[in-house]
């Protein structure tokens, strides 16, 4: 008879809400319980997530909203409303909060918990995990999955282990035998790119990818990847929390992390470049509009462009100086844009990224050069930052965003 596992070791908590935009979406609107449903998708959109009944027809978050309709004739549609799922996503963080002040907020619905401190007042770690599902499901009405272990990636790993709603515990002493036959793809981290590349390798299971010596693996990957791939694969690292977080988009609680970004799927596949640059406007907008929300500037910004084929590239520019002003934001995508002309296919996806961020000081003033334009437009920025907040989003618009939407 096997000796049962001592997991008091294991003080890392991965919390994930199941399907969580669209379980709030069912919570809210009962007489859609058994009903397949997806958040997103539309006319040329993906889908954000999918319920557990539309999981049953084959639709996954990522895939476009078009195949996700062909798949499940009876499909109800919802458009993501940040409106709510924000206060939601807040109070569940506060409800984490209850349990330990040490909490990593990894996006809109997921955070890692460090339970060492709360063992006395809460028991063991499964008795914690059972207590944060149990607060969760009756506080907000919904329901989340808890991996246990003693290492970030692989409480992760133990959290998908666990949906739906339960509890998977993935102790030091048996991560080789549970883990090491998995596909490499399981790897916290390691994304299909990484997983293809692993594959041409020979490297198909993360013992493969274990047994390999880390010298070998730098020479495709780079002595940094490397040393993080064997990390991942022995399940060594990080075993420390950083305490905030907020996610690149500004959802979630604590601090933003070091990017805010947004992005657009074009209604109608395009090249035409005052279009496209009008739709990066918009969008530069919205990302400074957070910037200055959260007290953040950034120097670099980065633009995303998805082809119609699917195809996307990513290009950045650092500034001179950060920045939280849409018309600085904007010319440096615009720049990126040019730089890929001709483009290869029209456009479907554009986004715009400002990364390094850092808190907002008082404004740099500095002498501009002979012919340089003032690129600022800092004081206007504001103005309309008071009209919004005071009459609404559409109070104030610029006159080429107004001049994309009537082309359009």
């Amino acid at each position: 008879m096997s000796r049962p596992v001592d997991t008091s070791g294991c003080a890392l908590l991965h919390v994930d809400m199941d399907a969580f935009y669209a379980s709030v979406v069912v919570r809210d609107r009962p007489e859609l319980r058994d009903v397949p449903v997806v958040v997103g998708g539309g006319h040329r959109g993906v889908v954000l997530c999918a319920s557990y009944p539309a999981r049953r027809h084959g639709i996954h978050s990522g895939m476009s909203g078009r195949e996700a309709r062909a798949r499940c004739a009876n499909l109800v549609e919802v458009a993501p409303d940040f409106s709510v799922l924000g206060p939601v996503s807040r109070a569940i963080m506060a409800t984490f909060r209850t349990f330990t002040p040490i909490v990593e907020v990894v996006s809109l619905d997921e955070a890692f918990l460090d339970v060492r401190g709360a063992r006395r007042l809460f028991g063991p770690p499964e008795a914690i995990a059972d207590a944060v599902r149990g607060r969760i499901r009756a506080d907000h009405r919904i329901t989340c999955s808890v991996g246990i272990a003693d290492a970030v990636s692989v409480a992760k790993l133990a959290s998908r282990r666990a949906k739906p709603d339960g509890v998977a515990v993935i102790p030091p002493e048996r991560f080789v035998a549970e883990v090491h036959p998995l596909d490499v793809g399981v790897l916290y981290g390691v994304g299909e790119p990484t997983r293809e590349r692993l594959r041409r390798l020979g490297l198909l299971t993360v013992g493969d990818l274990a047994a390999v010596a880390e010298e070998d693996l730098a020479r495709s990957f780079g002595p940094h990847r490397a040393r993080a791939l064997q990390a991942l694969a022995w399940g060594r690292d990080r075993h420390e929390l950083h305490p905030g977080g907020a996610g690149a988009f500004g959802f979630g609680e604590g601090d933003p992390e070091s990017s805010m970004g947004a992005q657009h799927t074009m209604p109608v596949d395009t090249d035409d470049l005052e279009v496209l640059s009008a739709e990066l406007l918009r969008l530069s907008e919205r990302v400074c509009g957070r910037l200055r929300r959260a007290g953040r500037t950034g120097r670099t910004v980065a633009l995303t462009v998805r082809y119609a084929d699917f195809v996307t590239v990513s290009r950045s520019h650092t500034l001179t100086e950060p920045t939280d002003a849409t018309g600085e934001v904007h010319a440096a995508a615009m720049d990126r844009l040019r730089a890929l002309l001709p483009l290869r296919r029209s456009v479907r996806l554009v986004g715009v990224r400002v990364e390094g961020l850092r808190a907002l000081g008082a404004r740099p003033t500095r002498q501009l050069r002979l012919g340089e334009p003032d690129p600022g437009w800092w004081h206007a920025d504001r103005a309309v930052d008071r009209v919004t907040a005071r009459f609404g989003a559409a109070a104030v618009a610029r006159a080429s965003v107004v001049g994309l939407s009537r082309r359009r």
